[in-house]
């Protein structure tokens, strides 16, 4: 290399811009595995609060259906054991009632954990498309460090802006979301 190289300002601006994008790409990973990690939790949420509803409605028809053949056994009791028919029949209309109740609570929670994920991934979108768009530039600003072209230095700067909007919105919850781009990478 020789001393008219080290005094490139076309080098010197694409080793300041890789400095750049590659500090934020660092902060917005932090921030995008954090997303990650409350994303899995929100499933596993969502996964246990389903299955604590399957059990709640199994225990509510068990409960119904204990009802039911407790109030056919009471009809062909005489009136002096139908008292005790009538507490257990209402011991489990009480129970079928309370798990009911908890059935609706969960189906509630489970709702609110999809709406959870869906708000994250939304998030984790806006940070997949900075990944993607500034290893794109730093791809390209590497050619532009081999070639000296500055126009490949001007075109490095399209993937640059839109990597850098993206991450911002990421990490100021901005709601910005190109679906169609989106889908088009799912």
């Amino acid at each position: 290399m020789d001393d008219k190289d080290d005094d490139n300002p076309l080098s010197m601006r694409v080793a300041v811009v890789v400095a750049i994008l590659a500090t934020f790409m660092g902060i917005c990973k932090v921030k995008d595995d954090n997303i990650n990690q409350a994303m899995q939790q929100s499933q596993a949420n969502k996964v246990d609060h389903w299955s604590f509803y399957q059990a709640r409605n199994i225990r509510e028809e068990v409960a119904n259906s204990t009802i039911l053949q407790l109030k056919l056994a009471k009809a062909g009791r005489p009136v002096s054991e139908q008292a005790a028919y009538d507490e257990a029949i209402a011991s489990y209309t009480k129970l079928a009632a309370d798990q009911k109740r908890k059935k609706e609570e969960l189906k509630a929670q489970a709702k609110e954990d999809d709406k959870t994920y869906d708000a994250l991934n939304f998030k984790d979108d806006q940070f997949d498309l900075s990944d993607a768009m500034l290893a794109i530039a730093i791809a390209l600003l590497a050619i532009t460090a081999l070639t000296k072209q500055h126009w490949l230095f001007t075109l490095s700067m399209v993937p640059t802006t839109f990597g850098v909007f993206m991450g911002l919105c990421g990490l100021f919850g901005w709601h910005f979301h190109p679906t169609a781009l989106v889908a088009l990478l799912s």
